[in-house]
């Protein structure tokens, strides 16, 4: 596990700010953009929660979240990562066999060379750092799980009503 980074604000630097990821896509590329920004938002001092739901419930399924993938069929912008060229890979080959794997691991390295922590890691340093994850009712129903399958950070499993009610006048962000 790595170390958290527990940010210090002193108390001047307190604010009323909230900020709130819903969090629905499962894939490997999809939870990156959702745990970099509320790591941002939390180092800004901002109250931050990440309500999770469909198929973000992935990143949260603790028999799940260290095995997420991403696949590069249709997402016409995937390229190789070679400085100084422009290599795309033609739609055609990434629903071949073997094609997620390599992307996922293609990923991976991407990460890891930037030094970013893996899906679990990063939820323990945004919850060691004062972040909330929800989980979502219908969600959890559907997938047929309760708070023992799920990631120990998190918080609760609310309902939509819930979730509406704590988040009043927050800055929302759907990915």
């Amino acid at each position: 596990m790595a170390d958290a980074i527990i940010p210090n604000f002193g108390d001047d630097e307190d604010t009323d700010r909230k900020f709130v990821i819903i969090c629905s896509k499962g894939n490997l590329d999809m939870a990156y953009p959702a745990l970099v920004l509320a790591n941002a938002a939390l180092g800004e001092g901002i109250e931050t929660h990440l309500f999770f739901t469909f198929w973000g419930f992935d990143m949260i399924i603790d028999s799940r979240m260290d095995d997420l993938k991403f696949t590069a069929a249709g997402n016409t912008a995937m390229h190789l990562p070679i400085k100084g060229r422009e290599v795309r890979i033609p739609q055609a080959v990434m629903p071949l066999p073997g094609m997620t794997g390599m992307a996922t691991k293609m990923l991976k390295d991407q990460l890891e060379e930037l030094d970013l922590p893996n899906v679990r890691d990063f939820l323990d340093q945004i919850v060691a750092a004062g972040g909330h994850l929800w989980a979502c009712r219908l969600s959890a129903d559907m997938n047929k799980v309760d708070m023992d399958d799920l990631y120990e950070g998190v918080d609760d499993i609310i309902n939509a009503s819930d979730f509406i009610e704590m988040t009043d006048g927050a800055q929302l962000l759907f990915i």
